[in-house]
């Protein structure tokens, strides 16, 4: 068999039939019918009941007739179909549409991840969630910018250190720059996650107490920066000039290891003095 372009339609009508195919209706608890049932999986008209949808609108996605169901049908659709989070991603791919708060941002670092941040010593790394919350670093990453145990949760945030810690407030040579991406990327951030209530209630605390911060939301830029250059001021090693990558984990999504590395030789030298320190 081969494929070309994707018809959407008519692939989703293929994967809700296979989906449903497979599955066992006393896995899901239904009733068992006297009739014989002449094909394997579910009834169309039990996949409807579990969905809370007509049978005629499951008999119409399954013949792919144009429809395009909405994201809360596509939800619905998932939770009947015991579909797997890749499964649910596909299905609301192939419906053109974008799952309602899918997304919910981790609070806490996913374990093989948070080791794959020690790991990399001496490399100074940490681990973000989307909010930009600090939620694992190893001891390069705490000397070269803070100490982030010494902090309140709440203070674990690379935005809110930017703009209101002191130490970090005066690390970045270019700070102008630097919080300008910073508010950028986390403008993006919130469109993306227009349900993270707790994303909402911090650009709310920073647009309230921090008139840079509220300055620069305020001219709408968006970017999203998987690569670059920073130069850091640090109290005791000097100028530091690192290069920065943002790796996203395919089966984390929402957790995004940060990697710095030393942009030339004396800025290695410096990271070298301040971590064997």
């Amino acid at each position: 068999m081969t494929t070309h372009t994707v018809d959407t339609t008519q692939e989703l009508a293929a994967f809700l039939r296979a989906r449903r195919e497979q599955l066992d209706p006393a896995d899901l608890g239904l009733p068992v019918r006297r009739q014989t049932r002449r094909t394997p999986g579910l009834r169309r008209e039990e996949v409807a009941e579990l969905a809370g949808v007509s049978v005629d609108y499951v008999v119409r996605l399954e013949q792919g007739r144009g429809l395009r169901p909405s994201a809360e049908v596509v939800e619905a659709l998932a939770r009947a179909l015991r579909l797997a989070p890749v499964e649910r991603a596909y299905l609301f791919n192939l419906a053109q549409q974008r799952p309602r708060g899918a997304e919910q941002a981790a609070s806490a670092a996913q374990p093989s991840l948070a080791r794959l941040v020690t790991d990399l010593s001496p490399l100074p790394a940490m681990l973000l969630n989307h909010r930009y919350d600090v939620l694992a670093w190893n001891p390069e990453m705490a000397r070269l910018l803070v100490d982030f145990a010494t902090l309140p949760p709440t203070q674990r945030n690379a935005m809110w250190l930017c703009l209101r810690h002191p130490r970090v407030r005066e690390l970045y040579v270019d700070r102008e720059r630097v919080v300008r991406e910073g508010v950028a990327q986390l403008r993006a951030a919130w469109a993306a996650h227009p349900d993270d209530q707790e994303l909402t209630d911090r650009i709310t605390e920073l647009l309230t107490c921090d008139e840079e911060f509220a300055r620069l939301w305020g001219q709408r830029e968006v970017t999203v920066a998987g690569r670059g250059d920073k130069v850091l001021r640090h109290p005791e090693a000097g100028t530091i000039a690192v290069r920065f990558e943002v790796l996203a984990p395919l089966q984390d999504p929402d957790q995004r290891l940060v990697i710095f590395r030393a942009a030339d030789g004396p800025s290695q030298a410096a990271l070298d003095r301040l971590c064997a320190g």
